[in-house]
């Protein structure tokens, strides 16, 4: 059975946290560096939803939930609404579970990190590696970076990254079918305190389990 559709955003992933007042005047990627640099762990809520580019172009409902994130690889990425699923690391595996299904993904983490969204976030604090990155000028008030992969073994073109006084806001995610997805966040807690287990994933009773 095929997970649904929230599922090929399985590396999505997106967070922002509370910086500096001085960062308020700071270019995108000044803000950026000093973000990730900074903060070890993070909380907070997200809405998620694709653009539509016509009139006739389908997209998903728009989703919500929750994330938590411990760097490097390590995150719980909830979506609460419209249905309930699962994205969690614990630094080595990725689990996304379907809760309707009963059914569990496992993925080895690292190539399904990569160049994603979920690499800038969630990973090493070396993004010059898999990413290309540069000023896009300010929109809607915040200041954008874009963050080209530089691998081509990726679904995203470009990724962007909207930020307002240090906080990253909000997340543009391009990939290679036309497809823009629109992140949003909320409610940040930054690096809060963690038990050890926080990210150990528990494998629900009776799941059907698919090794990737």
């Amino acid at each position: 059975m095929q997970l649904k559709s929230t599922s090929a955003l399985a590396t999505l992933l997106a967070a922002g946290l509370l910086a500096a007042s001085s960062l308020a005047n700071a270019s995108a990627l000044d803000q950026f560096k000093t973000f990730v640099s900074s903060t070890k762990s993070a909380r907070g809520e997200f809405t998620q939803k694709q653009v539509r580019t016509s009139a006739s172009s389908k997209v998903t409902p728009p989703s919500s939930g929750t994330f938590l994130f411990s760097r490097p690889g390590k995150f719980i990425w909830q979506y609460q609404k419209p249905y309930e699923q699962l994205l969690q690391a614990d630094g080595d595996q990725l689990y996304v579970y379907d809760k309707d299904l009963n059914q569990v993904t496992v993925k080895k983490l690292g190539n399904a990190l990569g160049s994603s969204p979920a690499a800038i976030l969630f990973g090493s604090n070396d993004l010059e590696k898999n990413f290309t990155l540069s000023e896009a000028g300010a929109r809607d008030g915040l200041e954008w970076l874009r963050a080209v992969p530089k691998s081509k073994d990726t679904t995203f073109e470009q990724i962007g990254i909207g930020l307002r006084d240090g906080i990253p806001q909000a997340m543009e995610l391009k990939d290679t079918f036309g497809q823009t997805t629109v992140l949003q966040f909320r409610n940040f807690q930054r690096n809060p305190a963690l038990s050890p287990n926080q990210f150990k994933f528990e494998m629900p009773k009776g799941a059907d389990v698919f090794n990737q």
